[in-house]
């Protein structure tokens, strides 16, 4: 009975240590979104990968997509970059986002996808570029608190000063219709397919996660940025 209740504290205790967490992430998340979301409208929005497995889009994927449409319709963003390639799955997850999103209502013409990136440190910087390369000069982040604030640090680490934080609010997550639209994603199926995990050990995989293979324009390059 004893090792029953003790059981049962320990579960209450993760319960309360799981609510506050998540509060604090949702008020880090409102605090970010008041500083970066205000003024004129970002020109494009990046939007991080997720596998598309087993023809359904995951829980993450799904937020990840509403919310990047959210802003877009609500005027925050003009243009949406989904980024990934087939990392986990024989599908290029950009092409899945970006067909989810057209079926939301977003304008195809305002979709870019970005399909080299294998970690998240490359959905930022391959889909910065992008941005770049098409005169889309105001850019942010737009995904999940978690994952955005590794990012951040990331971003900060190799000197891309002129990027806003756009963080999944989850109470405002809570109000929109997270509908799940029909979709066709054979245009997305890559052919003799190989994931990640048969191609890279785990420790190379973090290495990349950690952006040590990112292939920089000269002008991005960190380390030429720190000798000026």
């Amino acid at each position: 009975m004893n090792q029953l209740t003790n059981i049962m504290k320990k579960i209450a205790i993760l319960a309360v240590l799981a609510i506050l967490v998540s509060a604090c992430i949702n008020r880090s998340a409102v605090r970010s979104f008041e500083r970066f979301g205000s003024g004129e409208p970002y020109d494009a929005i990046i939007v991080p990968g997720v596998p598309f497995e087993n023809g359904e889009w995951s829980e993450v994927m799904k937020m990840r997509v509403h919310w990047a449409v959210h802003l877009y319709k609500n005027g925050t963003a003009k243009n949406i970059i989904f980024s990934g390639s087939a990392v986990y799955s024989p599908y290029v997850e950009s092409r899945i986002m970006a067909l989810y999103a057209a079926q939301l209502g977003v304008d195809k013409a305002h979709i870019y996808t970005e399909e080299r990136a294998e970690h998240s440190s490359e959905n930022l910087y391959y889909s910065y570029r992008i941005a770049k390369d098409n005169n889309l000069n105001k850019i942010a982040l737009a995904t999940d608190p978690f994952q955005g604030s590794f990012l951040r640090g990331f971003a900060m680490k190799i000197k891309l000063n002129d990027i806003g934080f756009l963080p999944i609010i989850f109470d405002t997550l809570g109000t929109i219709d997270l509908s799940t639209p029909m979709i066709d994603p054979k245009t997305a199926f890559v052919e003799d397919f190989q994931a990640i995990t048969e191609r890279e050990n785990g420790f190379v995989r973090f290495q990349g996660t950690m952006g040590k293979y990112i292939e920089y324009k000269e002008e991005d390059d960190p380390k030429l940025k720190r000798k000026k």
